[in-house]
């Protein structure tokens, strides 16, 4: 595990410190994406929809993995869709997979199929169920504290699962948070952070963040992640897109306080527009489009192919070390077709990630320091939990 010797006092100042470039850059507050950024938003939506599967020809399916066994890999949401595939895919190839999930039943029933379907190919799968429900905060605690107590490795966090309810009111969480902005960026980034000591200890490791292309269309105002304030009207679209963005936005930050001994990679993926039960949820116009043109949406199983390159390709590694050698503003983004690619224009903010990654920590119950201690080897306390 990595360690330090700065002071509490220093250590906290790293914490909150921002870049002064970038508050110089950005002193007038914006309010909204211009006209130019939301229209681009569109474009890159409808481009991905129609060339997604030219774009990712090159690629096989599925996606064949180097040599993973003894390696350790946390999936969330792994019962349906793209989770699904993740997780049965790098069991098959040798890995230790936990599936992380809200209906453990679900899960092991999956496992018992899977068992049957594998018999006689090979050894066992090595693959278990613990139980985690985002909606939850105290839930993720709960996983955390109990992952980090059997000291055991933690090679990959593959944090897949999401909701995206378009056509729905919007809900909040019993934590009091909107449901999108907790299941999609809330609770797994409270996740990520709590396992950094298993990480650290299992190190080179990764968090590897599901993303989507719809974060172009998103805008996150950190004094109102909530979208309560009246100053916009809530949409499901806006919902998911806001905490896709956020999600990057927070990563990228977490990326940054990382140091580079720690031995610990953020990435985030955009898995392509895939064809799972999110499709019900799509804009009637939208949902047309889908249902017309089924040859350009992927299969669950294409669509985990860019999360599974995230989580295994040895020379990721390189890519994200250069980045944050050159104080690159972003992390890591892994396209659909397996390629780095650049998020939103929004997503290099760097004061209003910053601000992102301050009130994200506030809402989840997290100290300010909380990364730098956990870095250090010392513990962090959660209001959603018992001390780390």
């Amino acid at each position: 595990m990595a360690s330090s010797s700065s002071s509490p006092e220093k250590r906290k100042e790293k914490a909150n410190g921002k870049p002064s470039e970038a508050v110089a850059k950005h002193k007038v507050k914006k309010e909204a994406l211009g006209w130019i950024e939301w229209f681009m938003g569109w474009f890159y939506l409808a481009y991905e929809m129609l060339f997604q599967r030219i774009v990712a020809s090159n690629l096989q399916n599925p996606m064949p993995l180097p040599p993973i066994n003894d390696l350790t890999f946390v999936v969330t949401g792994s019962t349906s869709g793209i989770g699904k595939e993740i997780a049965r895919q790098l069991a098959e190839a040798g890995g230790h997979v936990v599936m992380a999930v809200r209906n453990p039943k679900a899960a092991n029933d999956l496992i018992k199929k899977w068992q049957e379907d594998w018999s006689g190919r090979g050894l066992p799968l090595n693959i278990e169920v613990m139980e985690l429900d985002l909606l939850s905060l105290n839930s993720v605690v709960r996983f955390a504290e109990a992952w980090n107590a059997r000291s055991g490795p933690l090679h990959a966090l593959i944090n897949n699962a999401g909701i995206f309810s378009i056509g729905e009111p919007q809900k909040f969480s019993k934590d009091g948070y909107e449901e999108h902005m907790q299941v999609n960026h809330l609770a797994p980034a409270l996740l990520s952070v709590l396992l950094l000591p298993s990480l650290i200890r299992s190190s080179p490791s990764r968090i590897v963040n599901v993303n989507s292309i719809m974060h172009n269309l998103g805008f996150v105002d950190p004094e109102d992640m909530n979208i309560t304030s009246g100053k916009r009207k809530f949409t499901s679209m806006v919902g998911y897109s806001n905490s896709k963005l956020a999600q990057i936005m927070f990563s990228s930050i977490l990326n940054k306080r990382l140091p580079t001994e720690a031995g610990i990679n953020v990435v985030c993926v955009s898995p392509g527009i895939v064809h799972t039960n999110v499709a019900r949820d799509l804009p009637k116009i939208v949902q047309a489009a889908y249902h017309l043109i089924p040859y350009f949406i992927f299969s669950p199983e294409e669509g985990s192919r860019s999360t599974l390159f995230a989580a295994t390709d040895p020379q990721l590694v390189d890519y994200c070390e250069s980045l944050k050698a050159e104080d690159w503003p972003v992390c890591a983004f892994i396209n659909h077709d397996c390629r780095p690619a650049n998020p939103s224009e929004e997503a290099h903010n760097v004061e209003t990630a910053y601000n992102v990654w301050e009130k994200t920590l506030e809402l989840v119950g997290l100290p300010s320091d909380a990364v730098e201690r956990l870095i250090e080897g010392g513990e962090v306390e959660c209001k959603y939990g018992s001390s780390q």
